[in-house]
């Protein structure tokens, strides 16, 4: 990449963009971009990535810069910031879609089709500052995966600025609709190395009209598991987990394994699975309805493991979660969707870089014994380069990713080195 003097940059920004639109970066910004832009349209993005090909600047999109700023060994010059495109395009409540610009929040998008009593079903940690750009290409997910799927599914349109400065279109706005190449799929998971989202179109569901959430505590993880399987088989559960001892007791569990099932619908509906629940499992353990299960739920989807200095995600055929966490060790703490196949695990203790380079490898090489695999959600600076962030896919593979990333974007520019195989 170039070298640009950082006076250079900011006039050439602020020829394109304003100098209200330029700023230095916030300090959780400050490692992923060492200059913040926020273009307040597309046509202001299309120019800013035709100037960084011209001289090869590396940039990157961001929302809250949380992902990024877990995973990049150096900021890159310029992040583009999707603050300013934050509306919402179109909303059809009868054919239940929604149309929204990328800068938006999950949050503030459910607020907007509060009204409708529709909603988008995808629950990342913090929804408040989520944007739906991050939850696209960093495949964000929660607790509601198991019952509603993953931003990936309910996907059905989108736009990006990409080589050239173009705006690509790909999808429609319509839930039925075939237009050649599923670059959307493409687009979920490549954490900003393809292009610039600016548009998305996704199906929406209605909102429950009610939701209990079972709690119920286990000495140990085998039990806690085999009870899971019994309900995921029962039930249409909306979304079921299980916490290891340290992350439950910020649930005021008593150092144990807590199972937490929750459950939505109308009242009929609520009553029939509170009973089955109780006939399956017995009587231990309280069942929470109303403010105190969304109360207890948020706090399941907000655990933070992008704050912490090491954390991963395991992905595993379901069947093999509870094995592969078991194998990663005692001192492993977990957020297991036991009905998924995936959890989110952290060292009991924070880690030097050769300690952390052992306990990685010794997760990944659980996660691939059960083919699966693991990425890395975050880790702190002075560890982060003795760390591979993904798996390492055959030659094949690899070589196939590599082309798709010289036909995206052949100056190299979209936030470089920080996808699988350093692409």
């Amino acid at each position: 990449m170039a070298a640009i003097t950082s006076s250079n940059l900011a006039n050439r920004l602020e020829s394109i963009v304003g100098s209200d639109q330029v700023r230095a970066p916030s300090s959780i910004e400050a490692r992923a971009a060492d200059t913040i832009v926020e273009p307040a349209s597309i046509e202001e993005i299309c120019d800013l990535v035709r100037m960084c090909e011209a001289d090869r600047i590396a940039l990157a999109p961001i929302g809250a810069a949380r992902s990024l700023a877990g995973m990049r060994r150096t900021p890159v010059a310029l992040g583009i910031s999707m603050k300013r495109l934050s509306r919402v395009v179109a909303h059809e409540p009868h054919d239940m879609t929604v149309v929204a610009e990328s800068g938006i929040t999950i949050g503030a998008l459910n607020t907007s089709m509060a009204a409708a009593r529709q909603r988008l079903p995808v629950d990342p940690c913090n929804p408040a500052i989520t944007t739906l750009g991050s939850l696209v290409c960093a495949s964000h997910s929660g607790p509601l995966r198991l019952s509603e799927g993953t931003s990936r599914d309910l996907l059905i349109g989108v736009r990006f600025v990409g080589h050239g400065g173009k705006l690509v279109h790909s999808g429609g706005r319509v839930v039925k609709n075939v237009a050649g190449y599923d670059l959307m799929k493409l687009m979920g998971g490549s954490f900003g190395t393809l292009g610039i989202l600016t548009e998305l179109t996704f199906k929406v569901r209605p909102v429950p009209p009610e939701h209990c959430l079972a709690l119920i505590p286990y000495a140990r993880a085998s039990d806690a598991f085999a009870s899971a399987r019994i309900l995921n088989d029962a039930l249409p559960l909306s979304n079921l987990d299980i916490l290891s001892p340290a992350l439950a007791t910020r649930f005021n569990s008593t150092n144990q394994f807590l199972l937490l099932a929750g459950f939505s619908g109308s009242p009929l509906e609520i009553g029939y699975q509170a009973e089955r629940i109780r006939d399956l499992l017995g009587t231990r353990g309280e069942i929470l309805d109303s403010d105190s299960a969304l109360n207890w739920y948020q706090q399941l989807r907000d655990l933070d493991f992008y704050s912490i200095p090491l954390s991963a995600q395991i992905a595993v055929p379901p069947a093999f979660l509870a094995r592969v966490l078991e194998t990663c060790g005692d001192e492993t703490e977990f957020r297991a969707h036991a009905g998924s196949g995936v959890a989110q695990i952290i060292p009991f203790e924070k880690l030097v870089a050769e300690g952390a380079a052992k306990t990685v490898a010794r997760w990944r090489e659980a996660a691939h014994s059960a083919r699966g695999n693991l990425r890395l959600i975050a880790a702190a600076p002075d560890i982060r380069d003795s760390l591979e962030f993904f798996h390492t896919p055959n030659d094949g593979a690899l070589a196939l990713m590599r082309r798709l990333k010289t036909a995206f974007d052949p100056a190299g520019i979209f936030n470089p080195g920080c996808f699988v195989g350093g692409i």
